[in-house]
């Protein structure tokens, strides 16, 4: 792979570090050879599940609000640093562990790479239970949406970038093996957008707090329960890598397609980042002592307008100590907003590297890009930005 440069001077000054990169690798083939993927050792591997507590209610006791997780250690562990992956929407751990098509995952790449990896089911899905006593109303995520976001967006049009995905591994149509595939991998989960992220935060932490320094990898929604982890064990997340994470900043964008594309959705992330409680300095008691305005113009046309902070901005200390990646598709429904958190991050005083896919000549992606044909070529731009931004110590 060639050289990932990071750090330009324009980025610099901006607060912004942007990937570019020359002689990039073309798309990898779609199904990997046995060649490929070698078989590997492991150490150790098994399951585990935190933070759980018990309810006793007519005499019968049970266990609530823990959160499954498997772990792979490599017999070769070359990293100091584990990587926990954490899902996001309507899906389970099973984001990371294969593709739709067949193929390996993420976490089997970076065992390859000599990663300890961790994945999780968020509480109250999949392998973590779920007691609707205690979460109240599930949803579940169907074939229509699929398509509408992955599948077959380019069809649906809903985003200016919709028509450029070109990375799905099968046809996209409803009756094909590997959409029936990918629908089969929806799950229920918690209709409480705000009850999850507190959960999710509460057992994130208790997970950092077992297994130590790590590195926090987030997809899609769980963003949102990132920031807070990090924020409050910002001596245990040595770095977050943030694959379009939920956004943008305060207001949800509901997508209409042509020709104005973006409609302003409800408020669902009152912290800016979270609907979990940040520190902000100087402090704030509650959300609305954040002052925010969103921007009169957008910085492109495709580009949806940001809400920011109005002057002077309130700073995020604790996400100023780690390393943060935010990575954006082409294609993806994320591609119009993922600026908006990079730049919500860096009014607070942080320095995130955002690295867009396309700029490095990875085209056509979308959302869940770690379940498409090129998956190891973004698994790769990954790996090479945590070798430069968790450097091993001599």
């Amino acid at each position: 792979m060639g050289q990932l440069h990071i750090a330009t001077a324009a980025g610099i000054a901006s607060g912004v570090i942007v990937a570019t990169a020359l002689g990039y690798l073309t798309a990898m083939p779609n199904s990997a050879r046995a060649e490929d993927d070698p078989p590997y050792t492991l150490l150790h591997d098994g399951f585990f599940y935190v933070g759980g507590t018990t309810k006793t209610v007519d005499g019968h006791t049970r266990v609530v609000n823990q959160m499954y997780v498997e772990f792979r250690i490599p017999a070769q562990q070359t990293h100091p640093y584990p990587i926990v992956m954490v899902h996001g929407g309507t899906r389970s751990g099973t984001t990371y562990t294969g593709t739709p098509d067949g193929r390996e995952g993420w976490a089997q790449y970076f065992v390859r790479r000599g990663y300890a990896v961790y994945v999780v089911d968020q509480p109250g899905r999949a392998r973590s239970g779920y007691s609707a006593e205690d979460y109240g109303p599930s949803r579940v995520a169907d074939m229509e949406s699929g398509q509408r976001r992955y599948l077959q967006q380019e069809k649906y049009n809903l985003w200016p970038q919709a028509h450029l995905h070109t990375q799905w591994p099968g046809s996209g149509a409803p009756d094909d093996p590997i959409s029936i595939q990918m629908v089969s991998n929806y799950v229920p989960e918690i209709e409480d957008f705000t009850k999850q992220q507190f959960l999710n935060r509460d057992a994130l932490v208790a997970l950092f707090d077992k297994i130590g320094p790590a590195v926090l990898m987030a997809h899609s929604q769980a963003g949102a329960f990132a920031w807070p982890v990090a924020d409050v064990r910002p001596q245990l997340v040595k770095a977050i890598i943030g694959v379009e994470p939920n956004g943008p900043p305060f207001y949800e964008v509901n997508f209409t397609g042509p020709p104005s594309y973006f409609r302003q959705g409800k408020l669902a992330l009152p912290y800016g980042l979270s609907a979990v409680p940040l520190t902000y300095s100087p402090p704030i008691k509650d959300s609305g002592e954040l002052t925010i305005a969103q921007e009169e113009k957008p910085d492109a046309a495709d580009l949806v307008r940001c809400w920011m902070q109005s002057a002077p901005a309130r700073q995020l200390p604790n996400l100023q100590k780690m390393p943060i990646m935010v990575l954006t598709s082409e294609a993806s429904y994320h591609a119009p907003y993922d600026h908006c958190t990079v730049k919500y991050l860096v009014q607070a005083g942080v320095k995130p590297t955002h690295i867009k896919l396309a700029d490095l000549g990875i085209r056509g992606n979308s959302h869940v890009m770690m379940n498409e044909k090129n998956s190891k070529d973004i698994a790769a731009v990954i790996a090479e930005w945590l070798d430069q931004a968790l450097p091993a110590k001599e």
